[in-house]
């Protein structure tokens, strides 16, 4: 399947940003089962500073603000060809080790109420046993927009019981590092079957199965990833992965506006 993305991001000041920086992991890679045929970021407002990849094999564009700015517009968009890969991701790569992905992290500290998840799965073998898991976390964790923000641990999620698909991600990935998998966040791109306009990216969880390599599970959507599934950054929680992070210097009053279209392209 070929997607067409668009993912427009403008922020408004009434008092001018005197400096600023962000760092935007908005661009997809070519990898198994997705292939980039092309992906561009264009930026008024600012300038386009550099371009890295990461620790993480992510790429990263660092976006520097115009002096005394009132507007910021970042535009991303591109074509994207994804194959049916039912989820599996396969063998790691990047310079991270796998281990790397065991780690603790404070959004996604286990407590007594990932454990008790933990306790109650079940299955005869590793992938069971996380299909199992992303079952659990959908009905412990009610999905509900603006029931948590970008702070929110897996804990906290747990015990609201509701929230969205970072707080899904962020419980699934703390009881699976509790299980013993490598586990790691995902943001991208989703293909929504009702509409073609979002105003937010997407967000899912991997695991490492020893012979499988890294599989994905979408709690929010009760699947694992197929082919209106866009990959763009991983990360130990949603901190390493979010599509901007940043600081400024004035820029008093910000306002910020979000549309993501995603939309199968005809071949």
């Amino acid at each position: 399947m070929r997607l067409s993305i668009r993912h427009t991001t403008r922020y408004t000041f009434e008092n001018p940003v005197t400096y600023g920086l962000q760092q935007l992991r908005k661009t997809p890679k070519s990898t198994h089962g997705q292939e980039v045929l092309d992906w561009e970021i264009s930026v008024t407002g600012g300038t386009k500073e550099l371009n890295y990849i990461d620790h993480l094999n992510n790429v990263v564009d660092l976006i520097s603000f115009e002096k005394d700015t009132h507007e910021l517009t970042i535009t991303c968009q591109g074509t994207v060809e994804i194959s049916e890969t039912h989820g599996v991701v396969g063998r790691h790569i990047g310079p991270a080790p796998l281990w790397f992905f065991e780690q603790v992290t404070p959004l996604t500290k286990p407590g007594s109420g990932v454990r008790a998840l933990v306790r109650k799965l079940e299955g005869e073998n590793d992938l069971e046993r996380l299909h199992s898991l992303s079952r659990a976390v959908g009905e412990a964790v009610t999905y509900e927009v603006g029931a948590s923000d970008t702070e929110s641990t897996a804990e906290e999620a747990l015990a609201e019981g509701k929230g969205v698909c970072q707080d899904h991600a962020h419980v699934f990935i703390s009881a699976a590092r509790e299980m013993g998998f490598p586990a790691r966040y995902v943001s991208g791109y989703l293909m929504m079957d009702d509409r073609t306009l979002q105003d937010a990216t997407h967000a899912w969880a991997e695991a490492h199965i020893d012979g499988l390599g890294w599989v994905g599970f979408d709690v929010s959507n009760e699947i694992c990833p197929d082919q209106r599934y866009v990959r763009v950054a991983t990360g130990l929680d949603y901190q390493g992965a979010a599509p901007v992070i940043g600081t400024r210097f004035g820029g008093e009053g910000e306002t910020l506006t979000v549309e993501i279209e995603v939309i199968q392209q005809q071949q």
